[in-house]
């Protein structure tokens, strides 16, 4: 197999396609970002990076909270309209029609229309170069019930979730196995026995 080499970039796909919401209940902001991720299981902590230059970085910087919103299919329009525009011009909430909801352990508002909202307290802010990453605890991770089965199982392989790869916008697919299916002891068939009577 023949391959290209290219200098190092950021072609890591795909990746989270998430809109966080920022700023509090009257004055609050919605920006998209694509680096975020997880960084640590216990205590929960995950990150944003953001270029100092964006509206939401000095909202964020001054409350030191933010929510991540996953996205869905019904959602990529308005997470592609709040990577593009700026705060500063427009109120992303009423621009999108989407709804406030007041978040637990936060002053900021979450999504509405998202299924799963993570509310995170700034721990850290490190200088990259292009970007700033805020690193934060995760407080509070807020999930629509009706993506919950009766025994509280969540299911958000229903949600239709998107992705961010190369400058595009994917509906994530079906599912091809579950951590450790590689490993898992397959379940043994019970045989049932004519009896004769």
């Amino acid at each position: 197999m023949s391959k290209a080499q290219w200098r190092g970039a950021t072609l890591l796909a795909p990746v989270p396609a998430v809109m966080v919401s920022c700023g509090t209940m009257a004055e609050s902001n919605i920006l998209t970002i694509a680096w975020t991720g997880i960084i640590n299981s216990n205590p929960p902590k995950t990150y944003i990076s953001i270029r100092p230059e964006r509206h939401s970085y000095e909202v964020i910087k001054e409350t030191g909270e933010f929510v991540i919103n996953l996205t869905t299919v019904s959602l990529v329009r308005a997470t592609d309209f709040c990577g593009v525009r700026s705060g500063r011009d427009f109120d992303k909430f009423e621009k999108m029609a989407l709804t406030k909801e007041s978040a637990a352990h936060l002053n900021c508002p979450m999504i509405e229309e998202s299924p799963v909202n993570l509310e995170c307290r700034v721990r850290e802010i490190i200088p990259l170069g292009s970007h700033d990453m805020f690193l934060a605890d995760i407080l509070a991770v807020n999930v629509d019930e009706q993506y919950l089965d009766e025994r509280g199982k969540l299911h958000l392989d229903k949600a239709q979730l998107i992705s961010y790869a190369h400058g595009e916008y994917f509906e994530l697919g079906k599912k091809l196995g579950s951590f450790g299916y590689t490993v898992r002891k397959k379940k043994k068939k019970i045989r049932k026995r004519n009896v004769k009577k």
